[in-house]
């Protein structure tokens, strides 16, 4: 299989400029000012002056994400109330491979602002959006289906890694005792609930404003027709269990989806952080340690919901 190049500063303003047309840049060069973005995913990622992104796809299965986002982007968008990249021009970048330059949306990440109270509100807008996405219409374009985790299989293996957790003095392996086996067996995904889910909210995902509302979402490259907990788990890891779990709440989830996310976030959390002391991630200490940290916020939701078998959401009166 051909290599394919690595994008440069060059190869960037190039592209660029044959589709803005701005003067010099800082540098002196024609065309806008780019720079690399420090981290994002997958994808090559440049700022180009300061109202657009660029990013290119670098290889062929990271191209066809690209094209399927593009499409799906203008199916969510109706239905959200925070704001989806806007594309202003798409093409390949070299053949075979895709590039989207996006319209910046204002604001800061989710790690650099904290989520006020309005904002929980509109995060609960985002994932009550999200479950009225029509499911026929985001498989038609060719957005996956995903079968639910098994939170037990999970458990097992964050009960494994959280020993040398212990070991290393980074967290308390007890505190996984919270979650039994039959626990996790109630908190299984339900039958019927799958919904378009971002699969992805992260907190440098997430667009913030100073004071605290949450103005936009990015990258849709990872969305899937699936368990509506994972978005409750990455929203823990984001914001924080509470405000994951009141977000999800006003958006219509009862305790066991919001409990299963939690969960799914908190096991996740202690099987990142023991991959990366073992040298198998590569992920930042300080933010692995921050994730941990918010998922395992005690919840008032926890304490108080006692789960039946067999309840589907009727909890949600916790």
């Amino acid at each position: 299989m051909t290599q394919a190049p690595t994008p440069t500063a060059d190869t960037v303003r190039r592209l660029v400029r044959t589709l803005l047309k701005e003067g010099k840049g800082a540098d002196g060069t024609a065309g806008p000012d780019v720079r690399p973005v420090a981290s994002d995913g997958e994808h090559s990622t440049w700022w180009v002056g300061t109202r657009h992104v660029l990013r290119l796809a670098p290889d062929r299965e990271a191209a066809v994400r690209q094209r399927r986002e593009l499409r799906l982007r203008d199916l969510v968008r109706p239905h959200v109330p925070v704001a989806v990249p806007t594309s202003v021009a798409h093409g390949e970048w070299t053949p075979g491979l895709t590039y989207t330059l996006d319209t910046k949306v204002p604001g800061a990440t989710a790690e650099d602002h904290d989520v006020s109270a309005v904002g929980e509100a509109d995060l609960a807008g985002l994932l009550t959006g999200l479950r009225e996405v029509p499911a026929r219409q985001a498989e038609a374009l060719g957005v996956p289906r995903a079968a639910p985790r098994s939170l037990e299989a999970l458990r097992r293996m964050a009960v494994s890694a959280a020993r040398g957790l212990g070991d290393a003095d980074e967290f308390d392996p007890a505190r996984l005792s919270q979650l039994t086996p039959p626990g996790a067996a109630q908190l299984a995904a339900q039958p019927g609930a799958a919904v378009l889910v971002h699969h992805a909210l992260r907190g440098e995902h997430l667009v913030v404003s100073a004071d605290g509302r949450v103005r936009g979402v990015l990258d849709w490259t990872q969305a899937v027709l699936g368990d509506p907990a994972e978005d409750i788990a990455g929203l823990a890891l984001a914001v924080g269990s509470g405000a994951a779990v009141r977000a999800a709440t006003l958006a219509g989830y009862g305790a066991r989806p919001c409990l299963r996310g939690l969960w799914l976030a908190r096991c996740d959390t202690v099987l990142h952080l023991a991959a990366r002391l073992d040298g198998r991630d590569t992920a930042p200490l300080p933010l692995l340690r921050t994730q941990l940290r918010r998922a395992w916020e005690a919840i008032l939701l926890e304490r108080v919901t006692e789960l039946r078998e067999g309840g589907p959401e009727d909890e949600a009166q916790a």
